[in-house]
């Protein structure tokens, strides 16, 4: 059921002289082992009462204004620069693309991520606890199972959840399909589907959450001087005492521990059976430890990462990225760091021995340093 400001939503029938107030049906069966979810607003939205599909419910929220004025907000914060081995600095948690991680406030005080240009972050806060869970999601087939990993160490079902949607931007562009003499519109990119399935899913509970930011789609794109769409914000950072969000990014040191390795596994465990439908895991809550668990490639990865590793700079942003003129500057770098990687550890079981994790703990001054 999806509520408005505590209430349930609007219908909103043309011509119609009065509003009457009316609960939105289920209208898909759950998908997952959670309770579902309900979205709920600052202020009111109107909804079609029945048959609302995902596109329905992005095409509302977005055009919100008090989600518009939200985003707004968070556009015009200063970004939040994060940096690690700093005396006195924050204990964090970084989160690549395709990873989670639930953080208790008792023991970290930041968690986020960045890089996303295409991907969408999700946060869900207890409100009760403080305790916080941020992904990094990437692609529609794991929002799933994502949901549900992230919902797990969260507590309460019946506490106060916030979410937070930001990243992605309009990359897609309307494509007109004909068929079988018809004529259907189609939506072309990738932050629009991704959007659209994790509103979807989150919709279908009776858990009721607290949508406090929806800065995603168009009301995260900016264009630059060629008129190129962008993201306005492409990472952010959470506080977990108080649940703030603000825009942030990482410095390099700060995307740790076991950076390069937790970037393989990004690429890797989409063929990787054991990461089907989930999101990587990551972070060990109760015990403040990093766990990098395992995945594994084919030897012949070495191959290819030294075919790629030919490529010139222009050739690897066409070629790998979702989004070619919206990638940060290092982004290359990161892609030839990877692949050098690959060509020098070209059996996984050197870098995953006995398919176990890798497992670093968090040292007096701030930095990891690995379990032997």
């Amino acid at each position: 059921m999806l509520l408005v400001d505590g209430e349930p939503v609007l219908s909103s029938a043309a011509g119609a002289t009065s509003r009457t107030v009316r609960t939105l049906p289920t209208f898909l069966t759950s998908l997952c082992a959670c309770a579902p979810v309900s979205l709920i607003l600052r202020c009111p939205v109107c909804l079609p009462l029945q048959g609302a599909t995902g596109m329905e419910l992005v095409a509302a929220l977005a055009g919100h204004p008090g989600l518009r004025d939200a985003a707004d907000r968070i556009k015009a914060a200063p970004e939040t620069r994060i940096s690690a081995g700093q005396e006195g600095a924050p204990r964090h948690v970084y989160v690549f693309q395709r990873e989670y991680a639930t953080v208790d406030p008792a023991r970290v005080e930041l968690v986020g991520t960045d890089e996303a240009t295409t991907c969408i972050g999700v946060v869900i806060r207890n409100n009760r606890t403080g305790m916080t869970s941020v992904s990094h999601m990437d692609f529609p087939k794991i929002v799933e199972g994502g949901l549900r990993q992230m919902l797990e160490l969260l507590g309460d079902d019946n506490a106060p959840f916030d979410v937070h949607l930001i990243g992605g931007f309009s990359d897609a562009s309307t494509k007109v399909v004909r068929s079988s003499g018809k004529k259907h519109v189609k939506q072309e990119g990738y932050s629009y589907p991704l959007c659209c399935k994790i509103v979807e899913v989150l919709h279908k509970s009776q858990q009721q959450f607290h949508l406090r930011t929806f800065c995603v789609l168009e009301n995260n794109t900016a264009t630059d001087s060629l008129g190129n769409a962008l993201p306005v914000i492409g990472g952010f950072v959470v506080q977990t005492s108080s649940g703030v969000v603000t825009p942030a990014s990482f410095d390099m040191n700060s995307r740790c521990p076991d950076e390069v390795v937790r970037r393989i596994r990004v690429s890797v465990s989409s063929y990787d059976p054991t990461w089907q439908g989930r999101l990587l895991e990551t972070y060990d809550t109760q015990c403040d430890v990093f766990q990098i668990a395992p995945a594994c490639w084919m030897p012949d990865w070495a191959d290819i990462a030294s075919s790629l590793n030919q490529l010139s700079d222009s050739e690897v942003l066409m070629q790998c990225s979702t989004s070619p003129a919206a990638e940060p500057p290092h982004f290359v770098e990161n892609e030839r760091r990877i692949w050098k990687y690959l060509i020098n550890n070209p059996d996984w079981e050197e870098t995953f021995p006995k398919y176990k994790p890798r497992v670093f703990h968090r040292t007096n001054d701030g930095n990891w340093s690995r379990y032997s």
